[in-house]
């Protein structure tokens, strides 16, 4: 859906309007695009006392091909970029802007080492890296803090220190504006990236992570309009290796989406596909022609299934028998809203249904029958509603909520599987959906998040993508807000 207020104050007209009126301007984000570079600019690194994560951020700073340059307070940082093979240099307080000046070349990323933080006083490394680069900061650009998850600490003032950079991180994200995203990655002990995966022995190899796939894709665009998360990486049994392809990660792979023939079900199957996956949608029968039409584009296939039908789950089981899945995303959802004094009992069980009790049968068959295979990939479709609720949507929230409820519960079972299992929290995102909104409602919607404005279906097709790479193997039980660091909700 067109939002005319965003193009209007990023017009020339418009944006002199909104200067002498001190009117919010929405930047354009910068979004993925298979025709432009991927990567490209600075990034500036910092580091607290006794960084860990310095020498997997090099290399894969030097894989992605961006230029670094470190803080002063770095002083870990250049032997190991030098070891990468990285152009590096150094910069005080105020002379970051200068050095990309000089390199023709804008500072995409600010990237801080927080791992070795263990005392709350040493917070006040974060506070030097952040006070002298955040301006330098180009628009739509990226704000990646990595830390070690708390609850593993070792001491409770280590836990307190690295607990304390949730509120540093997210208050970032409100601060730089101007369609930057600022995420925190807890990394755990033992995780690596993927070229040390390759060296390593057998037992270290266990511990690696996937800590690449995360950091590709919070420095990239296709993290556009996800920002103000907290995503902790923990071990897994493996990762990719130093002849991966990190332009097709699902080649070769089968993934399913329901719900696939329109919106956000159609975005998710378009960028499976592009990443070389073999696309099955699922869609209501109602909905077969959308869903040929859809899955003509990408040469898949198409199952015109209703997955609230009782005989649908062995349906889909025996559809993919012989080839199998990798990758299932549960999309499909209805709403039916009515403040729950007006709301007919039908309308709370059909919510519930379709978007909870379907996918607990499907999954049931699918792991009873052995049709997704060990080592693959659930993601499933929340909300944000399921975290704050909403007014006149006590079903469709507790659907949601019901899915963060599986995910958590469904993971250390499925991890005996090496299957990983979890969700994305879309916030506004424009749909047909939200444009039957009123225009009071869409607009406070659009507006009431750190980007000042409504996410796109690809934005969650993006982020359902990198939950399904092959790389995040250590990524489970979590979710994911896809919503531009929404001011509703925790």
């Amino acid at each position: 859906m067109n939002d005319s207020y965003l193009n209007f104050v990023n017009s020339p007209l418009g944006a002199r309007v909104a200067r002498s009126l001190h009117l919010p301007k929405p930047e354009v984000l910068r979004r993925y695009r298979a025709d432009a570079p991927e990567f490209d600019g600075i990034v500036a690194v910092g580091a607290g006392p006794s960084p860990q994560l310095l020498d997997a951020l090099a290399g894969v700073i030097a894989r992605i091909g961006m230029t670094s340059v470190a803080h002063a307070g770095a002083s870990a940082w250049m032997p190991l970029a030098n070891r990468h093979g990285l152009m590096t240099g150094r910069f005080e307080p105020a002379q970051l802007a200068g050095h990309a000046a000089g390199s023709q070349a804008s500072v995409r990323a600010l990237v801080f080492d927080a791992s070795g933080i263990a005392d709350s006083a040493q917070l006040d490394t974060v506070y030097a890296f952040f006070h002298d680069a955040l301006r330098s900061l180009d628009k739509c650009g990226r704000i990646v803090v990595l830390g070690r998850p708390p609850e593993a600490c070792a001491s409770p003032r280590q836990w307190t220190a690295q607990r304390a950079l949730e509120g540093v991180t997210r208050s970032l994200g409100k601060e730089a504006r101007r369609g930057i995203a600022s995420n925190l990655v807890y990394v755990a002990e033992g995780s690596k990236s993927s070229a040390e995966s390759s060296t390593t022995s057998s037992v270290e190899h266990h511990n690696d992570s996937g800590i690449e796939s995360t950091l590709r894709f919070f420095l990239s665009p296709r993290s556009a309009y996800v920002s103000g998360q907290v995503v902790r990486i923990g071990t897994a049994p493996s990762a990719p290796g130093e002849d991966f392809d990190w332009t097709q990660p699902l080649a070769g792979q089968r993934a399913v989406v329901t719900g696939a023939a329109r919106g956000i079900g159609a975005a998710i199957a378009n960028v499976l596909a592009a990443q070389g996956a073999h696309v099955t949608g699922i869609d209501v029968p109602a909905a077969t022609d959308a869903l040929d039409a859809t899955m003509r584009q990408i040469s898949g296939t198409a199952l015109p299934f209703d997955i609230a039908a009782p005989e649908t789950p062995a349906q889909i089981a025996a559809a993919l028998d012989e080839l199998g899945a990798d990758v299932f995303v549960h999309n499909a959802g209805i709403t039916k809203d009515k403040t729950i004094a007006k709301m007919a009992e039908p309308a709370w069980r059909d919510v519930i249904d379709i978007n909870l009790s379907a996918q607990e049968r499907i999954d049931d068959a699918l792991l009873e029958a052995g049709t997704l295979r060990d080592g693959g990939r659930i993601v499933c479709v929340s909300s944000i509603g399921g975290i704050a609720g909403n007014l006149g949507q006590t079903n469709y929230a507790a659907s949601k909520a019901g899915v963060i409820g599986r995910v958590q519960s469904m993971a250390p079972h499925l991890a005996k599987r090496r299957i990983t299992i979890n969700a994305v929290a879309p916030g506004f995102i424009e749909t047909q959906m939200t444009a039957k909104m009123p225009l009071a409602i869409r607009e406070a919607g659009r507006r009431m998040n750190s980007m000042s404005q409504g996410g796109q279906p690809v934005d969650v097709a993006q982020t359902i993508a990198w939950l399904a790479h092959p790389g995040s193997a250590g990524i489970t039980g979590q979710v994911v807000r896809v919503c531009g660091q929404s001011l509703i909700g925790a």
